[in-house]
């Protein structure tokens, strides 16, 4: 479903499209003749919206809960890895003291190869999401997790648990890119960001429950690992509940041509919508797809590949842009190897540092998820990269200050700080995978936008273990300065890279995208069809 709000304040949507772009034409016919088609909602207030669409806005609610999946699965590689009872099933070489331990060489395989199984499900999926649907890849990814948890919870060699975490990258992968696909095309315009901000919102949930059943359980049982594992089985299986549950894309339905599929599944979606046209709102998604068929024969890119083209390209970078630069600022460091690298630090208690950051986490989307659709995703995610940058940069100054109590206090306290900046570029930067890109080639552009990112983590994965363990390189906090010069470039970038989407339909960021507006202007410059209900209101 197509929507646009236009109650905006005049001053914030002030500035036309150059003339050549605009022309003269009727205000109607030049919308229609750029894929813009008003629906007659675009001037609802957000909660007004979420009333009349209760529907929808409960199909995606549920679709993005199963990214506490995609959190719980990440949260527990990297924590499971400090868990004593773990190291000794698993343990390759002994430390110092002549304990059992992890080789800085099988960490890395470990932590690695997650990331290479997400690349794979990221750059395959996406053909078979495209070619046969949403739903069937989700189906896919759901049998590939619970493969992954089945290997998990019965392996007693570390190659075991390997091929487990390979196969939990190729479905969390595929989650990742899916889920921010399939809420971009289902969600209401005016709603879209609080429901794409749903989606980090449930990975957060999964990423603070990780440690905090590693945590109970080494109070408990210390050298119990399984227990935490086995409760995945709880998430796999409200998880495909909620597949079988959800309809179709109906943009994907038009996309297709399968236009009685389409209204079928937009009567599911939108039933109880006083006055909804189905005829009239299926055309909204055809006129879109045309236009951008249109478009794409008009200038020769129309295969997949095009992602990689002209201002598709631009869309597919800054689709990854926010992701990417996580990677360069630490994001493995302080996610996936958070209680490892608090260990590492001298912190007395890991997994409850842990447990504290990932709590903030929490607090931190919601305020994150309120807020998106009034005030914007740009400046949440481009400040969000900022702040990360500058937390790392303190954490490295307290790994060449003397130890002591002010200091560790200080790591918790900088932590939190990047954990803020953390959650505000990670949550707008996943809306960003599902929503800047066309609909023609949305899920091509959002599953190799979130590869890209996870080619970051590949490298990172491999480093990472290296620096912080002390039978390797040991550098300690002495590691977040490698993240300030690496991550500089990338946090000053995004404020140059990344456009400002909210309240847009895929016709606008269309429209935008192909008349080259600065991606720091996209939220002054009016599109057609915000010219058309403008008209429209100023004749009432």
């Amino acid at each position: 479903m197509s929507l646009s709000p236009y109650d905006e304040k005049p001053d914030i949507l002030h500035e036309d499209l150059p003339a050549a772009e605009a022309g003269h034409k009727d205000p109607r016919d030049d919308a229609y003749s750029k894929g813009q088609l008003a629906t007659g909602y675009e001037t609802l207030t957000i909660p007004q919206t979420i009333r009349k669409f209760k529907w929808a806005f409960a199909i995606c609610f549920m679709a993005t809960f199963a990214g506490a999946t995609d959190g719980y699965q990440i949260g527990i590689n990297g924590n499971i890895i400090a868990n004593p009872g773990f190291v000794k099933q698993f343990a390759t070489v002994t430390d110092s003291k002549g304990e059992p331990a992890l080789s800085a060489p099988v960490l890395s395989a470990i932590g690695t190869i997650q990331s290479v199984g997400q690349i794979v499900g990221m750059t395959s999926v996406p053909f078979l999401a495209s070619r046969y649907g949403r739903k069937p890849a989700m189906f896919l990814l759901w049998v590939v997790l619970a493969a992954s948890v089945i290997c998990e919870s019965t392996a007693k060699k570390w190659q075991v648990w390997f091929v487990a975490k390979l196969l939990s990258g190729i479905g969390v992968g595929s989650l990742q890119f899916i889920t921010p696909t399939y809420v971009s095309e289902v969600a209401p315009t005016r709603i879209r960001g609080f429901l794409l901000m749903m989606y980090n919102f449930w990975f957060s949930v999964g990423g603070f429950f990780a440690p905090v059943a590693l945590q109970i359980m080494s109070t408990y049982a210390p050298e119990n690992f399984r227990t935490p594992i086995y409760t995945q089985w709880s998430q796999i299986g409200l998880m495909l509940i909620i597949y079988i549950f959800l309809p179709e894309s109906p943009m994907w339905c038009a996309s297709r041509g399968l236009e009685e599929r389409a209204k079928n599944n937009m009567r599911r979606i939108y039933r109880g919508v006083e006055g909804f046209d189905i005829d009239e709102q299926y055309q909204s998604l055809a006129l879109t797809i045309a236009h951008e068929k249109e478009v794409a024969v008009a200038t020769g890119k129309e295969k997949w590949y095009a992602i990689f083209q002209g201002s598709n390209l631009r869309r597919t970078l800054a689709s990854t842009w926010a992701l990417s630069a996580q990677q360069v600022l630490g994001l493995t460091l302080f996610y996936t190897y958070a209680s490892y690298f608090f260990k590492t630090a001298g912190l007395s208690d890991p997994f409850a540092v842990t447990c504290i950051t990932n709590g903030l986490q929490l607090a931190i989307i919601l305020i994150v998820a309120v807020a998106v659709d009034y005030v914007g995703r740009r400046n949440i995610c481009c400040g969000g990269l900022t702040t990360m940058l500058i937390a790392v940069t303190l954490i490295g100054v307290l790994g060449v200050t003397p130890k002591s109590n002010a200091s560790d206090k200080l790591l918790v306290f900088f932590s939190c700080v990047y954990i803020v900046g953390l959650q505000c570029s990670g949550s707008t930067g996943w809306g960003f995978v599902g929503e800047l890109s066309s609909q023609r080639l949305r899920a091509y552009t959002a599953g190799f936008a979130a590869a890209i990112s996870c080619v970051g983590g590949v490298i990172m994965n491999v480093l990472v273990p290296y620096m912080l363990n002390t039978t390797a390189w040991n550098w300690g906090l002495k590691t977040a300065f490698f993240y300030t010069g690496l991550g500089a470039p990338a946090a000053i970038g995004a404020w140059f890279i990344i456009p400002e989407p909210k309240g847009l339909t895929a016709a606008e960021l269309d429209e935008l995208f192909e008349a080259g507006v600065k991606p720091w202007r996209f939220h002054k410059t009016k599109t057609a069809l915000q010219r058309q209900i403008e008209g429209q209101e100023a004749r009432t």
